[in-house]
């Protein structure tokens, strides 16, 4: 601060010597070398300063940054459910990726806030001693300036808080379609979803507009203000009669150049700075303010017998509802017990396992909990690594424990790491993950339902009643065959508990009570069958997925000695490209916002503005000159500048400055304009990009790698490059006017700028080489952060229950640092660069000053003084657009990589020019002749020449040990994935009409259902293609109408975040709605009843016959007696087709796979599956008969 005051002092001594010029007085020439040498110290200090100053205040912002998103994390994982409706993954992501961004912003700025005025004040008193009274109007204008951007700063803070708003909503929408394409894909919501996120962007981008053109007035500022300010000193001054000398002139000159930096530049960034910063504060402290997790039961040290007891619990995860969700339950579970928990859906079984893991806090009673709990949810959730390190769960590894849990967990085999993981794959790691904590309770939410029976039996006999014999096991289930073995069996209906004791207190089996079917249980069960089929086609056992080389998972085992307390995540660095951005990015990034018109007429604008502002340095230099003459002509020896009849160089004075405000507004205005919307546009392309990819891709990327480009790269495309550019082509151009003005004045000065410039290029090249490959590992190390954070967030239950949050702060700490590495990496790099140059240019400072004392019988007072006054310009100029231009470089790393997602690899077009007709599929007949199937091109085939021909109106299941390829056959016939073979429906190939022709003609009932924020009505109906009676009637037939019509606002109530305020039975229920609504000729069915129980599942196949009677219907299931009445079975093994007939008619062959599936799930009830499967022939074969015969009844009246 001090040094730029002092520099405009020396200037004017130096032009004071060359006014006075007298070669004898060689005094006058020491004392001007010292002011000269003095003026060189000066600038070499300022530069070295300036640069260690902003060093460690960048390194205070970073490490305020990187406290600030531990601190974000760490809440993230303690938010309450209730919390969580209040806020969402977008918010989190966004407050980690843009908000954060502000503290290393604002730590630069900040300083200026006091520096600015202070420095004005100090200007104001050192140009009252030049120029008196006249200095007062030329600082009018700045006082004005910084009163315009107090209130510019309340603009600012108003629009972040807006923009920052819409960012969480569209930030939110990407993630739930990211986390949900599988669904949206199935049900063609591809376009209706961009135009959803078009219009939310749209309302972001107005008001990213309106800030970028507060910004743009402020650069604008920045160009002009300074020569309005000298403008209307010299108006004054003539006003008020006042005689200035040349030496004057340029001090006045230099001293409003050196305020121009702080008072036109920095201050107004300062209180942008200041501004936004503030309003990101208020929203990282309202998220930090976020209600957290109760410790309602801590786990208590299991010093005696470990125990649960819960007495007289009620409680309601919806503090406003008047029904509690949980209502005076009490039981106790001691050691070697095993409580069942029955119920219908929605009766609060998951809620139960809640309470006990603390995170439904009571309203009243209590829950004590005494030991260390193992949790295994409904929804099993896996974190992006190794088999191994999912299991050990940060465990140390031991090579007998471990053997022994993937044996009692059916887990044997590898996978290739391209295949997705099944749900049951899925819950078995997550069974696993459990067995190996060793812990003293054991809580499972619904573990059996998705896999078959014989893995089901497996898991319970040798995981829940072998490997925990001895531990507190709570088990929620639907699969009522095992409750004879529970200790105690618990039934729940609406919350409260209905009856609860042993498997000999309930009513004889076969009875109906409260709702639960309990059938008769048998007196032995048979093991599994030794030929069983084999498990290989798609068994869960990979690495979770996730980009990264090939591995062995299940043998990568350690030695016995390893300690892995710290969780070995799998997450790859991203690839992304190398060398200089190529012409090919910044094209498609200019002309996504404008024609090349506009950005020609944006040049010619630029240029005008740099000729207007030119022509002012130089009128005045001229003017200085004449006047000078003038009056030396008339009173002999002398220079001081006359007033009088000076009309003339005021006139023109004038036209030149409104020229460059006039130019400056202008060029300003339209560069923030053009960049934004090529922001706009380019995110409109890489979404439409990304909802046209294959499946695999978001297989193989995850969730917070993509978010990366929606949320970081896309605010700097939003927020800095617009800035960034107009700053460097501002410069550039300033740069080039004072180099034309320098050599035009004093040729001489060519021999210094000619080195000058060559060695500027060859370090701004080096330099360059090593920034781009910085910033892009900088912005690869970014998507592991938030892959983190995201795959957290959804499993933040199951870290909570595992008491793993200190572990995955550490992971989560460990990828910030790795990210921060290449931070400061390019931090210090960058302020190497500027140093440089900074220095550099002082030299040439250096040479001018000197050279200038030593030529000054040759040059002029206005010469000298127009040219030390730009070198002092230039000095800070060239550093600045260089390093401006070198930013933007590296700003540009941010289009390449949005650029690059526009140009992935793209799944087959949604529609062809053949067009299938209006009513296809009017008969639902399904064909499909030796198709073969794997994910992706490297992978293992899942389906092997598979042949069917399923007739109209069918109603057939498809059933398979678990991995058989069940899923996989309806990822292929919905070209999930391209099938090899041939899939004819109703005659025409799959393969030869559009997707979107092809799935919205098919309706199906995922095995994940997807839900997302909104209401429940845009849930069932996102695009209002249903009427409200509609709705309600699809509510009705699957049981749900009731449990809609007891929420506060009924349809219209607003769901958490992927519906997590629905119970995973309920989101299944919602998901048949939706097939329900569709009304399509086909119907699939995968697994979607796994988590409803049978009197629900019961209830849903008699609506389904029903409403589908005239429909052809694929149940895919690992229930039996949900395919059981089926007219025909499909039973698959490894990908391939086993069997096709009527389940009796398998059932008949006692060796058929079929038949060894239904011996596996009991004595009785295999025994209740073969009866049904009788009586459904039965029926079929009369069916048959009265056809035929009315057929022969026919045929024998025409004749």
């Amino acid at each position: 601060f001090f040094l730029e005051i002092v520099q405009p002092i020396l200037l004017g001594k130096i032009i004071s010597y060359v006014e006075y010029y007298d070669p004898s007085d060689s005094a006058t020439f020491h004392e001007a070398l010292a002011y000269a040498a003095g003026l060189s110290v000066c600038v070499l200090t300022w530069a070295f300063l300036h640069h260690v100053y902003f060093y460690h205040i960048q390194r205070v912002g970073m490490r305020l940054r990187v406290a600030v998103c531990h601190m974000i994390y760490r809440k993230a994982l303690r938010l309450s459910n209730l919390a969580m409706r209040e806020t969402n993954t977008g918010q989190i992501v966004n407050l980690l990726s843009n908000d954060v961004n502000r503290f290393d912003q604002v730590t630069m700025s900040l300083h200026f806030l006091w520096a600015g005025p202070l420095q004005a004040v100090a200007v104001t008193a050192l140009l009252w001693m030049e120029v008196g009274r006249s200095c007062l109007a030329g600082m009018a204008v700045l006082i004005l300036l910084l009163l315009l951007q107090s209130c510019i700063g309340k603009w600012f803070s108003s629009l972040r808080s807006k923009t920052a708003a819409h960012t969480d909503n569209r930030i939110r929408t990407v993630s739930e379609i990211i986390t949900g394409i599988r669904t949206v894909k199935m049900y063609t919501w591809e376009k209706s979803f961009t135009e959803l996120i078009t219009r939310l962007r749209r309302k972001e981008i107005s008001k990213i507009l309106r800030s970028s053109y507060l910004k743009g007035l402020n650069l604008a500022s920045f160009f002009a203000v300074s020569k309005i300010m000298i403008f209307v000193t010299f108006i004054t001054s003539e006003v008020l009669e006042n005689v200035i000398t040349a030496s004057q002139v340029f001090v006045v000159v230099t001293l409003f150049e050196a305020l121009r930096w702080t008072g036109t530049l920095h201050f107004p960034t300062a209180v942008e700075m200041v501004s936004e910063a503030v309003v990101s504060v208020q929203r990282v402290k309202n998220f930090l303010l976020l209600e957290e997790i109760s410790q309602c039961n801590p786990q208590l040290p299991s010093d005696g017998e470990a125990v649960v007891h819960v007495h007289d619990f009620t409680a309601s995860w919806d503090k406003a509802s008047e029904t509690p969700t949980l209502q005076g339950l009490s039981f106790t579970v001691r050691p070697g017990e095993l409580l069942a928990v029955v119920g219908p859906v929605g009766a609060g079984k998951s809620s139960l396992l809640s309470a006990v893991l603390g995170e439904l806090a009571p309203s009243q009673g209590l829950v004590t909990v005494r030991g260390r709990i193992a949790y295994v949810p409904q929804q099993p959730w896996l974190f992006p690594g190794t088999v191994r390190s999912n299991i050990l769960f940060g465990k140390k590894y031991e090579r007998d424990q471990y053997a022994k849990v993937i044996k009692a967990c059916a887990l044997e085999e590898t996978q290739d790491r391209c295949c997705p993981v099944s749900e049951s794959g899925k819950l078995r790691l997550s069974q696993q993950n459990a067995v190996y904590q060793d812990a003293d309770i054991y809580l499972l939410d619904d573990p059996l339902s998705a896999v078959d029976a014989g893995v089901g039996r497996h898991l319970f006999e040798q995981c829940i009643c072998r490997a925990l014999h001895e531990k507190i096991t709570i088990l929620v289930t639907h699969q009522l065959q095992y409750l004879k073995d529970a200790s105690q069996i618990l039934i729940l209906k609406d919350g409260k508990i209905m009856k609860k004791g042993t498997h000999a207190e309930f009513p004889k089996p076969g009875v109906d009570f409260e709702g639960i079917h309990l059938k008769e249980s048998e007196e032995a069960e048979p093991s599994p069958v030794p030929d069983s089929p084999t498990r290989s086609s798609q068994p869960p056992e990979s690495s979770v997925p996730s980009p990264g080389s090939p591995r062995r998972l299940l043998d990568d085992a350690a030695p016995e000695d390893q300690d892995t307390e710290i969780i070995q995540v799998t997450l790859s660095l991203e690839s992304y490209s190398e060398g200089k951005v190529g012409f090919k990015t910044y094209k498609d990034y200019f002309t996504a916002g404008a024609h090349w018109h506009i950005i020609i007429f944006l040049f010619l604008i630029n240029i005008a503005a740099q000729v207007s502002y030119v022509l002012q340095d130089w009128w005045l230099s001229s003017w200085a000159n004449g006047q000078s003459t003038l009056y030396a002509l008339t009173y002999g020896k002398g220079n001081i500048i006359l007033t009088a009849d000076s009309d003339w160089y005021f006139t023109a004075y004038s036209v030149l400055t409104v020229g460059t405000v006039l130019f400056g507004i202008t060029k300003s205005l339209l560069m923030f304009y053009v960049l934004v919307n090529s922001s706009q546009t380019l995110h409109q392309q890489m979404l439409e990009s990304i909802l046209r990819v294959p499946v695999l891709f978001f297989d193989r990327n995850p969730a917070g790698r993509i978010l990366n480009r929606f949320c970081k790269d896309t605010g700097h495309m939003d927020d800095l490059l617009p800035q960034i550019f107009q700053d460097f082509l501002q410069t550039f151009f300033l740069v080039m006017g004072v180099v034309g003005v320098m050599v035009a004045v004093i040729p001489w000065t060519a021999i210094p700028l000619i080195p000058l410039g060559i060695i500027v290029f060859v370090l701004r090249r080096y330099f360059l080489a090593t920034s781009r490959d910085v910033k892009r590992l900088e912005c690869a190390t970014r998507s592991p952060v938030f892959s983190h954070l995201a795959s957290s967030l959804q499993g933040r239950g199951t870290i909570r229950a595992f008491k793993a949050q200190q572990r995955f702060q550490e992971l989560f700490d460990a990828h910030q640092d790795l990210h921060s590495e290449a931070w400061f990496l390019f931090l210090t790099t960058s302020r190497w660069f500027a140093l440089c140059l900074d220095a550099i240019c002082a030299v040439f400072v250096t040479v001018v000053a000197f050279g200038s004392l030593f030529l000054a019988e040759a040059v002029n007072v206005g010469q000298v003084g127009l040219v030390l006054s730009l070198a002092l310009t230039f000095m800070v100029m060239v550093p600045w657009c260089i390093r401006q231009s070198a930013e933007a470089e590296d700003m540009m790393i941010s289009v390449e990589r949005v650029i690059e997602y526009t140009h992935l690899e793209k799944e087959a077009p949604w529609e062809y020019e053949y067009r299938p007709p209006p009513s296809w599929p009017n008969r639902g007949e399904i064909g499909v002749f030796k198709v073969s199937f794997r994910y992706s091109s490297d992978g293992p085939l899942v389906l092997k020449e598979l042949t069917r021909w399923i007739l109209s109106r069918r109603k057939v299941g498809v059933v398979g040990r678990t991995g058989a390829g069940k899923s996989s056959l309806v990822s292929a016939l919905f070209r999930l994935s391209e099938p090899q073979g041939e899939i004819l429906i109703d005659g025409i190939s799959t393969l030869s009409i559009g997707l979107h022709d092809l799935r919205k003609n098919v309706s199906v009932v995922p095995q994940e259902p997807v839900l997302f924020t909104g209401t429940m009505r845009k849930n069932l109906d996102p695009f209002n293609e249903h009427t409200d009676r509609e709705l309600w009637n699809a509510l009705e037939e699957v049981q749900l109408k009731e449990a809609i019509e007891g929420l506060p606002g009924k349809m219209n109530t607003e769901l958490a975040e992927s519906g997590s305020n629905l119970s995973a039975g309920q989101r299944q229920l919602v998901s048949f709605a939706r097939a329900i609504l569709r009304k399509n000729q086909i119907l699939i069915i995968d697994k979607a009843t796994s988590n409803v129980d049978p009197r629900t599942d019961e209830f849903i196949k008699k609506n389904i016959r029903e409403k589908f009677a005239q429909c052809t219907v694929l149940t895919i299931t690992n229930r039996l007696s949900t395919i059981i009445d089926s007219e025909s079975v499909m039973v698959l093994d490894s990908g391939r087709q086993i069997e096709y007939n009527q389940p009796y008619q398998l059932l008949q062959n006692r060796n058929s796979l079929f038949s060894k599936m239904v011996q596996q799930v009991g004595e009785a009830e295999a025994s209740a599956l073969t009866e049904t499967a009788k009586q459904v022939s039965f029926k079929q074969r009369i069916v048959v008969k009265v056809h035929f015969c009315g057929s022969l009844f026919r045929i024998s009246m025409r004749v």
